[in-house]
């Protein structure tokens, strides 16, 4: 069973990719669209501050299940991956109909991925946020 959560974690960060990559080249309110337009815009514009935070969680969570822990070095690779992804996907967007790509996103991107990086640099490496040091650890 740990062998198969461990193969699990480390295969949903492409998973995540790739559902990433098909929401965004759907048109915006495809999935869901809220009566109030403007609070619409306000949840769809603010989930750019999850997104890629969740896929930099995720490839840290992949490389945790490896035999050797996660390296500093590694840790940052993760985060700039995750925003090089976030770029990829805002240039995806500019093609895509219906869908609208900007600067602001990719900053707000950057955004969520700092701060879960904050958390887990320090969890792991910093010797600050023990408890989430020790969960992230047992993985």
């Amino acid at each position: 069973m740990k062998l198969l959560l461990k193969w699990g974690l480390r295969v949903l960060p492409l998973a995540y990719m790739a559902i990433i990559w098909i929401q965004s080249s759907l048109p915006s309110d495809h999935f869901v669209e809220l009566p109030d337009a403007s609070l619409d815009t306000i949840i769809k514009e603010s989930l750019h501050l999850i997104e890629f935070a969740i896929l930099y969680v995720l490839l840290v969570f992949a490389f945790l299940t490896r035999s050797g822990q996660l390296t500093p070095i590694l840790n940052v690779a993760c985060a700039i991956f995750a925003a090089l992804y976030g770029i990829s996907d805002e240039i995806h967007q500019s093609f895509v109909p219906y869908r609208s790509s900007s600067l602001f996103d990719f900053v707000k991107d950057i955004i969520g991925i700092s701060v879960c990086f904050y958390f887990i640099r320090g969890a792991l490496f910093g010797g600050r946020f023990q408890r989430l040091g020790k969960i992230l650890r047992t993985l």
